[in-house]
């Protein structure tokens, strides 16, 4: 039985990333970080809009004051959309004009996560930033080279990360406020091998289970709590690359993927939608 149907649109994307569900406008939003765009996939009509963007962007997440909080290669920004405006960065690594944001995702206590990286992608000068509602950054981790993710468990204690060239999956424990115990406080999780590809963006379900985009592996996993592979769903794209649950019951899953590096296909960079079999968590809002 085929559990994935691929998002029929014109465009294909050269680096999908950034999944999120919005129910405030019924939307499934990811962005195309090389083109640079932002893509809405509207579950009202099924129709999909583009926006060009002026820089590359690595994620956006919903503000509470309207619109979205997007991460560019130069900062984060506010956006509007229809029309759209973008207001003026705040850049926490104006002194490395060779790094961008990667991908993040706002928590349940109105705070971003997100993580940098160098776009040559050979030094480990990536750093993994809380970004407060008042806007100030603080330093969680530092030292990665593909920061990927993140992704929160569903009862608050957990955040998972990744550095995707390391294979790695990491969690650091969190308090009662969101916030690590103390900084650099993380621990191993999950470490792919090579034939699992690199784990990329990733998203948790409503019993608690990891499910994790393989870059170079062509599908999906789903992990227990405890870190145990529970099932993998094969698709018909190498690339895979984020994950995330959208619809009113939160029973549809949006997978993305990429072309980047690839020859050209009807499938890689394509959007696909997955039958997972559960339910997903509420997407964070930025109270900045």
């Amino acid at each position: 039985m085929t559990l994935w149907r691929k998002i029929d649109r014109d465009v294909r994307d050269t680096l999908g990333e950034g999944a999120l569900w919005s129910a405030r406008d019924n939307a499934f939003y990811w962005v195309d970080i090389l083109a640079p765009a932002l893509n809405r996939l509207s579950l009202s009509d099924n129709t999909v809009t583009r926006w060009d963007m002026p820089a590359r962007l690595g994620w956006v997440a919903p503000r509470a004051e309207g619109g979205l909080i997007g991460g560019f290669q130069d900062g984060v920004a506010n956006i509007t959309l229809d029309p759209l405006t973008i207001s003026d960065r705040n850049d926490p690594e104006p002194h490395l004009p060779g790094n961008r944001m990667n991908d993040g995702k706002a928590d349940r206590h109105g705070a971003i996560w997100c993580g940098t990286l160098e776009m040559a992608e050979e030094n480990a000068i990536g750093t993994l930033y809380r970004l407060s509602p008042s806007g100030d950054w603080q330093v969680i981790d530092s030292g990665y080279t593909v920061p990927n993710g993140p992704a929160f468990s569903p009862c608050g204690q957990w955040l998972y990360h990744t550095d995707s060239a390391l294979r790695t999956i990491y969690r650091f424990k969190l308090d009662e406020r969101g916030a690590p115990h103390s900084e650099h406080d993380r621990e191993e999780f999950i470490r792919f091998s090579e034939e699992d590809g690199y784990p990329d963006g990733m998203t948790t379900d409503a019993e608690g289970f990891l499910w994790v985009a393989h870059w170079d592996g062509g599908k999906i996993t789903r992990f227990a709590p405890d870190g145990t592979r529970e099932r993998s769903i094969e698709l018909p794209a190498k690339r895979i690359t984020n994950i995330a649950f959208a619809g009113e019951n939160l029973d549809r899953m949006f997978v993305t993927s990429a072309s980047k590096g690839l020859p050209e296909s009807e499938s890689d960079g394509a959007l696909f939608e997955v039958e997972s079999g559960v339910t997903g968590n509420p997407a964070g809002v930025y109270l900045g």
